[in-house]
């Protein structure tokens, strides 16, 4: 009973505080839900007259809208666009970081295969033993050929071609390079395919000397390359080059791996030797293209996105290039698939 009397007297000076304040609600501070208290305003009656005389119109409030959400986008597979020359394009790449295969075909990456039919596809970050390849991606349409890490469940590559190429070369020579299974150059009639899976600077940019080793490396090797026959080098080149080409490139310069100066200059230093990012040639001006997002914060959605995707042609095949394209509503890893198309 104590307790009762000292919770009524409580509520009582609370009540008194109340009717002059009205700043706390005393029925939730003494556990009692049921009573609320709140200082009465005066209602304005409708075209009840203001303190200037006027009339005032009681307005209802507007309903908060509600956000509509978008339908989601087919993915076209096709381009209309054709060659300098005129003419439709006979040759379509597709390069992919899938994010580890056997999780990219149980998010249907098979299915995209089927549906976007390239004759090249490559893709890396496979992360699987070579030796023992998932068999959903035995296609009978392509030739197969896996570069697998030193180190199990890392890095790794695959290629997977219609036409049997003349030839198949897994690295570039160089051992330091080789073992961690990033690189597949193929030779057809009239051009070399590379496909690439740059190594990434890492955290806290750790890998970044070795990088820089890796591009001086890799361009000689395809600059030998182009000598002999003109070269189409797709794949994941970890390098968003231009500010353009990542979302927010002020907090992320020379902190984030991808847009250090060192990256950016080594990914310029390619291109001048005589090779094209074929997206920027075509595109030059095209903002909020992106081809990577993070999986934090919702990224992908509010498209915060990294261009780190590319396909880098031979200078001799820009007549021949038809279109570079994102499929943007291809989903299965935290990179979309990168098409270039070319009339060979």
């Amino acid at each position: 009973m104590w307790m009762l009397r000292i919770k009524a007297t409580y509520f009582h000076l609370f009540h008194k505080i109340v009717n002059k304040t009205s700043l706390f609600a005393p029925c939730e501070f003494l556990g009692i839900r049921n009573i609320h208290y709140t200082a009465a305003m005066p209602k304005r009656q409708k075209n009840e007259e203001a303190s200037n005389g006027e009339e005032v119109v009681a307005e209802k409030k507007a309903k908060p809208e509600v956000p509509v959400a978008e339908e989601p986008k087919e993915e076209v597979y096709t381009t209309d666009r054709k060659s300098e020359s005129g003419e439709a394009c006979n040759l379509k790449i597709s390069a992919w970081n899938v994010g580890g295969m056997k999780a990219w075909i149980k998010k249907g990456g098979i299915d995209y295969l089927t549906k976007e039919s390239p004759d090249i596809f490559f893709a890396q970050e496979t992360k699987i033993d070579a030796t023992k390849p998932p068999p959903e991606a035995d296609l009978d349409d392509y030739h197969i050929t896996y570069n697998a890490a030193e180190k199990k469940g890392y890095s790794g590559v695959a290629l997977f071609s219609k036409k049997e190429p003349l030839s198949v070369t897994k690295g570039m020579g160089i051992e330091e390079h080789d073992k961690e299974g990033r690189l597949i150059t193929a030779e057809y009639d009239s051009f070399y395919f590379v496909g690439v899976y740059v190594p990434n600077s890492s955290r806290k940019l750790v890998r970044l000397d070795y990088r820089q080793e890796w591009d001086k490396d890799f361009h000689a090797y395809l600059k030998k390359l182009d000598e002999k026959k003109p070269v189409i080098c797709c794949g994941d080149m970890n390098v968003a080059h231009e500010e353009i080409d990542l979302k927010n490139p002020k907090s992320n310069r020379n902190k984030t791996p991808g847009f250090t100066d060192q990256e950016r200059e080594g990914f310029t230093s390619l291109l001048d030797m005589g090779f094209v990012d074929s997206f920027r040639h075509l595109y030059p001006e095209e903002a909020d293209a992106y081809s990577f997002w993070t999986y934090m914060g919702n990224c992908r959605a509010k498209n915060v996105g990294w261009r780190l995707d590319y396909g880098v042609i031979s200078k001799a095949l820009v007549p021949k290039l038809c279109d570079n394209q994102m499929r943007l509503q291809t989903f299965g890893s935290d990179h979309c698939p990168m098409v270039v198309s070319l009339a060979m």
